[in-house]
């Protein structure tokens, strides 16, 4: 005879190999707070609609809340034969309360349970990972602001292209991050739908009050069909495709980070605190932080291709594959938040070399464009004006010269158009100040830019205070 909770019709006990296998307590159970206020809702709705008594309602809380506790000071005993988190709280609670812990599942199946406890997790989760991007879209405003007057190389193809303001170029990310935000604040709201009372596909005989339930677990939601409530893993998907994107930003930070820290380029200098050495070789000073994040990237775009291949293929309602949607999401959850936390710090500890940067701007030709921009102003065809620059350009290279070394005779040979005003129309900070275009790097338009970035981090704040005034507190 089974001694599984489940086991009623049964007449032989499962298979120790397929209780490892199938067992997710090994994982699920950090969805303990969400499992018990979930259970502490259901059994005051049992109650509320007379399905169990006043009694039997106030005995499972308070057997719950003691469970909860237990769990939280480490002296709980998970047991992999109950299999899930759901299991091993309900037998705790019917050990120790006797035959009201029984009657706590009156109406509820663990495919309503565990749908549940996900959207309650997720959507948690959703706003702890919220609040990381946001510190860090303050680091970048502040690193941004700090170097504010830093001039950099622009690039394209990995080749110089434009000077461009170091703080336009970390705005950038801030704008990704932004973007990043929002899908989460979309997340959210996909994850706030409730479930519970959709029984294990087609609902209950019992005369529930699910709006009671969603009020009590402060669901802005709920399922309008039972089938739905208990297959939809979209909001998981969701979320991993977020957390993806999400990655991928960082993962090209990482890169960047990677390279102007490396002594090639010397545009930045990490924190000791945020690098490692060599065992070998004692001059090193690696930037294994970023390197693993762009690594870890790799991670999240993998749980994310699993869960979609893992749902493409499941009919209605509930199958055992969906398990796997939970250590997946875990695992990027958990990716997800060290990468944003750490980031921040390496942003705010790091020395940024604007004596590389600058010398890299001025020894260079990404001035060209705008030799060609002085000669459109002076009325020339733009493509004239392109062909002319870079026959500037060529001839300097020949000559070992910058445009800024060239003389006005040799300005004057290439076109009669210039003129002594041409020297300080083709300086780093003249290129960066008159790239005043909307959203452009001139100073005038990265300051807006660090205007438009308070006022949305001020919106995104309260958009997470808001969603954190909803999670439940079992007390």
């Amino acid at each position: 005879m089974s001694t599984k909770l489940w086991g009623g019709r049964f007449t032989k006990t499962t298979d120790e190999m397929i209780n490892e296998f199938q067992a997710s307590i090994g994982f699920d159970k950090r969805m303990y707070h969400e499992d018990i206020a979930g259970s502490i809702a259901h059994a005051s709705m049992l109650a509320k609609c007379g399905i169990i008594s006043d009694e039997d309602c106030a005995a499972i809380v308070g057997g719950l809340k003691d469970i909860l506790a237990q769990i939280e000071k480490g002296t709980f005993s998970f047991d992999v034969a109950l299999e899930d988190i759901h299991m091993n709280i309900e037998k705790r609670l019917t050990d120790a309360i006797g035959e009201a812990g029984g009657r706590l599942h009156t109406a509820r199946s663990r495919n309503d349970q565990v749908a549940l406890d996900t959207h309650m997790y997720v959507r948690k989760q959703v706003v702890e990972v919220e609040k990381l991007i946001l510190d860090m879209q303050r680091a970048l405003v502040e690193t941004a602001q700090k170097y504010g007057d830093v001039i950099m190389p622009g690039y394209t193809h990995l080749q110089r292209a434009q000077p461009i303001l170091f703080a336009h170029h970390l705005l950038a990310y801030f704008a990704m991050l932004s973007r990043d935000y929002a899908r989460f604040a979309g997340v959210y709201e996909r994850a706030d739908i409730m479930p519970l009372g959709a029984g294990a596909l087609a609902g209950t005989t019992f005369p529930i009050d699910r709006e009671f339930v969603a009020r009590q677990l402060n669901f802005a939601h709920i399922y309008g069909n039972s089938l739905d409530a208990v297959s939809d893993r979209d909001y998981i998907m969701e979320f991993l495709s977020a957390a993806s994107i999400l990655m991928v930003h960082l993962s090209r930070l990482s890169e960047e980070t990677v390279l102007w820290c490396s002594r090639e380029f010397s545009f930045i200098e990490l924190d000791d605190a945020h690098c490692t050495g060599s065992s070998m070789m004692p001059q090193k000073k690696n930037p294994d932080v970023s390197e693993l994040v762009r690594g870890k990237t790799g991670r999240v775009i993998g749980h994310l291709m699993a869960m979609l291949t893992t749902v493409k293929g499941l009919p209605l309602a509930y199958n055992k594959d969906l398990q796997e949607d939970k250590e997946g999401v875990f695992d990027a959850i958990d990716t997800v938040k060290f990468s944003l936390a750490v980031y921040a710090q390496i942003l705010r500890g790091m020395k940024v070399r604007a004596d590389v940067m600058k010398k890299a701007v001025t020894e260079d030709f990404s001035n060209a464009t705008d030799l060609a921009d002085y000669l459109v102003r002076k009325g020339m065809p733009f493509r004239q004006a392109h062909a002319v620059s870079g026959q500037a350009v060529h001839y300097c290279i020949e000559q070992h010269k910058w445009l800024e070394d060239l003389t006005m005779d040799e300005f004057k040979t290439l076109s009669p158009l210039f003129a002594e005003d041409i020297r300080d129309a083709i300086r780093p900070e003249t290129c960066v100040k008159n790239r005043n275009s909307l959203g452009g790097t001139s100073y005038e338009q990265v300051a807006r830019q660090l205007e438009a970035a308070a006022a949305l981090m001020e919106s995104e704040q309260k958009i997470t205070a808001q969603q954190e005034e909803k999670q439940i507190d079992v007390k």
